[in-house]
């Protein structure tokens, strides 16, 4: 990263609790879009939309600007809030990915002008206005869907995945929730994908048959649930375990780790690997998760049963089949054909898992 970048404010700027009008986030974009351009050699970086942030695709780096945003437990509404989230996001994917998460840029306003400054060089006597972090892009030929897309998954890229999550679950940090907690959190989040997924009504016809098997599968397997957590198996894990945040390079990278709430990464190591596994089997290959949870179980000194393992797959595919509706609850769903197909073919996959337990 190198020093550089300054904007002037767009005419449509918007106060953040100061008296100055200050740059709005049009303006901090496209001041992360002249830094990128100038430091990275990019002609015109990508933009890309998400409900939280905007992700900003240059040559060979990444930039990621939080939106002042408030949903409800999230509230980014102050600069000091997502300060403080940038910090939390390089602390937890330094985990995982070292090499990737290069730093963090600070967005600097004094005389009506705004710059992108990398935190080492912060300029004294100016108002930092937002914070953006800083990444090396990976190759998208390499990410795990793709690679499975492509058929191009080989035993020595699942040796090396397996290598790295091994060594990251070994050193993770133990979670602190005792296992009425960790149980209560599971129910929890079954009653908010049930709740969604009532919400799409006759379009998905075995929504109700999947929620239903799913909480007497919880039922019947709360022992097993309870056993992980008196065991002290829950760790501060990844949070968001999919494919698409794998890029197959030398070492592996697992990056975008859940940052926004402390509580979702609190999880059982061989659950993110289910996770994992199911993505990989919606992409086309359904062996990954399996051969992954076998690589892992000498690895941790741990076998949970297999009827463990499928709650965690079904589980999360009521998840994810609940993230998929909830697209279409926006004001303006992007790609609204997509969503109800993507969820009938999770809830397929959780009410298969649901069948064997």
């Amino acid at each position: 990263m190198q020093a550089g970048a300054a904007l002037a404010p767009s005419p449509a700027a918007a106060t953040e609790g100061a008296a100055e009008r200050l740059p709005d986030t049009e303006a901090k974009v496209r001041c992360l879009e002249s830094f990128l351009a100038a430091s990275d050699a990019s002609a015109f970086p990508q933009r890309i939309e998400t409900h939280m942030s905007w992700v900003l695709v240059g040559r060979t780096q990444v930039l990621k600007l939080k939106k002042p945003v408030v949903y409800p437990p999230v509230d980014y509404s102050s600069v000091e809030a997502r300060e403080c989230n940038a910090r939390r996001e390089l602390r937890l994917n330094r985990r995982l990915a070292p090499d990737v998460y290069l730093g963090l840029l600070a967005l600097q306003w004094h005389g009506g002008m705004l710059s992108a400054v990398p935190e080492a060089y912060l300029l004294p006597g100016r108002q930092t206005v937002d914070w953006a972090v800083v990444m090396r892009r990976l190759p998208q030929a390499r990410m795990l869907d793709e690679v499975i897309r492509r058929n191009g998954l080989g035993p020595a890229d699942l040796e090396a995945l397996a290598a790295t999550l091994a060594a990251f679950y070994q050193g993770a940090v133990r979670a602190a929730v005792d296992e009425g907690e960790y149980v209560a959190r599971l129910r929890h989040g079954i009653a908010l994908s049930t709740r969604m997924l009532e919400r799409a009504g006759s379009a998905l016809p075995r929504a109700h048959e999947a929620c239903q098997a799913m909480n007497e599968a919880l039922s019947l397997h709360e022992g097993l649930l309870r056993a992980r957590a008196a065991a002290g198996r829950l760790v501060e894990g990844h949070g968001d375990l999919r494919a698409e945040h794998v890029c197959l390079v030398d070492p592996p990278a697992v990056f975008d780790a859940l940052e926004f709430d402390a509580r979702l990464g609190e999880v059982d190591p061989f659950d993110e690997l289910c996770f994992l596994g199911l993505e990989c089997d919606m992409a086309g290959n359904p062996s990954v998760g399996p051969l992954l949870c076998a690589r892992m179980a000498p690895a941790l000194d741990d076998a949970p049963p297999p009827a463990l393992l499928r709650l965690y797959t079904a589980k999360n595919a009521l998840m994810r089949a609940r993230l998929s509706v909830a697209h279409l609850m926006e004001p303006d769903p992007r790609h609204p054909e997509k969503w109800l197909p993507q969820a009938s073919r999770y809830l397929k996959r959780a009410l298969l898992a649901l069948s064997d337990i």
